[in-house]
């Protein structure tokens, strides 16, 4: 059956209500119950029996995409143990040890976020509550380090080889490929998306400008200002947020944290994923690359995910942190803090297969094709993405919204599929920024110890002015189809951008140095 205009209702309407709601799960829910109610004739009761019966249980039951929530699973045991073993807090305190100046603090806080690029509720908790001490005794105001904490979390967990994100999003557009009919790489493909993240790219350009020539502007200006002249790093009458997960990065009484607890798990992570590729794609009967685009991406992270795992677990006993009786109880937590992403993954899967059986994709492309230059196709998808994160405050949910959309959108009209995807997930990050309701924003006020309103107010300004470099970015690359050239481009104008805000809404602020 042909439903032409009608095959947008599924999406859009979860679209609506996940604007409407807040909330992407019943959103989600809501567009898998729709499309299967209109391809059972409108019967509202066969379309719920037929969302578990044709959609979410033939999703979860995939192989595919049971591998999939497996390795979302051990990363949430992975990230549980670096929080119990502390690695992250001891190198944080070795970089304390050598910080003198505000501008070294804040410069150490953007390279430590840089550093846990794996997960982003970690990364906002752990950086701002353990770099807490450090700016506060270099009289950095905590919305500055809200920010730059905020700036460098999300970015990098799609800039980085492999995380939490990654997982996530390889989930995505692998069933997206297994719809299409492609056999590509989904990991391959997420890599090839880093080039074209502009807005990734751009915020955390960004952050080094504001951190290392001090052009901050508008209300962070006047925050800076206030903590340097006055030494008050939040506003008189502000109430910091508390968060019940601070508790998981409090080291036990008498315990001192050793950085290899954090970098020997890591290094096993990253470190076995080349290989693992290489033995699951053929190699060597296979050639280098060959075996590595035909590489079996889940399974290698689920392996490399799991011996990390069991390194980290290993190394928290030897150093008598817990018994082995304590250590399954961690890793049922860290399956059980993956829930969420769980459910999102599933309920995404499902309304791509809806879509694809009303055509949806098809509709949306030969729409596009009619009326819009494929040029200006990347510009949407950041655009569009952008309202829905800022408006539901979840990147997750953007993502599973937008990606079923663009990858067909992108295969029809000749678009590079990378392109495309890393508009999506440029439009989701940003839009998250500029959200108070989300979840980073608000674990980095809370790992910071910053008033909320106070750091998406400070925030805001930052996000908007690498949002426009980024949106200048994707003309450019849907123009030239250079990501080198767009990249050039958006940072020389994020520059003048910003020298700009600075001269016209900056303040002075006193010398860097402080006598402690």
């Amino acid at each position: 059956m042909d439903f032409g205009v009608l095959s947008l209702l599924p999406p859009v309407i979860a679209i609506v209500l996940a604007l409407v709601s807040r909330n992407v799960i019943p959103a989600l829910f809501a567009g898998v119950w729709l499309g299967a109610t209109m391809m059972y004739g409108w019967n509202p009761f066969m379309g719920l029996y037929a969302s578990f019966s044709d959609f979410i249980i033939p999703s979860v039951g995939d192989p595919w995409n049971a591998t999939v929530l497996i390795y979302c699973g051990l990363f949430g045991v992975l990230i549980a143990f670096l929080q119990k073993t502390g690695g992250a807090q001891a190198i944080a305190q070795a970089i304390s040890n050598k910080v003198r100046t505000p501008r070294g603090a804040q410069g150490s806080t953007m390279i430590f976020g840089i550093i846990i690029f794996f997960e982003d509720y970690f990364n906002a908790l752990t950086v701002g509550s353990v770099m807490r001490s450090v700016t506060d005794k270099m009289r950095v105001s905590r919305e500055k380090l809200a920010y730059i904490v905020d700036s460098t979390s999300a970015p990098m967990c799609l800039l980085g080889p492999v995380s939490t994100w990654v997982v996530f999003v390889m989930g995505l557009i692998g069933a997206q490929y297994t719809e299409m009919g492609i056999s590509d790489s989904e990991y391959m493909t997420y890599i090839f998306t880093i080039p074209f993240n502009f807005y990734a790219i751009l915020a955390i350009i960004l952050v080094g400008i504001i951190v290392f020539l001090k052009w901050d502007f508008g209300p962070m200006a006047q925050a800076e200002y206030r903590a340097r002249t006055s030494g008050k790093v939040i506003r008189d009458d502000t109430e910091p947020p508390s968060d019940d997960q601070m508790a998981d990065v409090e080291m036990p009484e008498g315990y001192t944290p050793k950085i290899r607890s954090m970098i020997v798990p890591i290094i096993v992570l990253v470190g076995m994923i080349p290989p693992l590729f290489l033995w699951t794609g053929g190699y060597p009967e296979k050639g280098f690359v060959t075996a590595f685009g035909e590489a079996d991406g889940a399974t290698s992270i689920l392996i490399a995910a799991f011996v990390a795992g069991i390194v980290a677990l290993a190394m928290g006993m030897q150093q008598k942190l817990y018994s082995f009786k304590d250590s399954m109880s961690i890793i049922v937590s860290g399956f059980r803090s993956m829930m969420i992403v769980y459910i999102i993954l599933t309920l995404a899967w499902s309304i791509g297969s809806v879509t694809t059986e009303l055509g949806t994709a098809e509709y949306i492309v030969h729409f596009a094709e009619q009326t819009t230059s494929s040029s200006i196709i990347p510009i949407l998808l950041f655009l569009i993405g952008a309202i829905v994160a800022f408006t539901t405050g979840t990147s997750y949910g953007t993502f599973s919204i937008m990606i079923p959309i663009a990858m067909p959108l992108a295969a029809s009209m000749d678009i590079s599929m990378y392109l495309a995807i890393a508009a999506v997930f440029s439009g989701g990050i940003f839009g998250d920024h500029c959200s108070p309701i989300s979840d980073t924003t608000i674990l980095s006020s809370a790992g910071a110890g910053s008033d909320h309103i106070d750091h998406v107010n400070t925030q805001i300004p930052y996000a908007i002015t690498a949002g426009i470099s980024g949106v200048v970015a994707f003309l450019t690359v849907g123009l030239t189809g250079s990501p080198v050239l767009a990249i050039i481009v958006g940072a020389a104008l994020l520059f003048i951008l910003a020298f700009i805000m600075n001269k016209v809404w900056g303040k002075h602020i006193p010398n860097d140095q402080v006598t402690v």
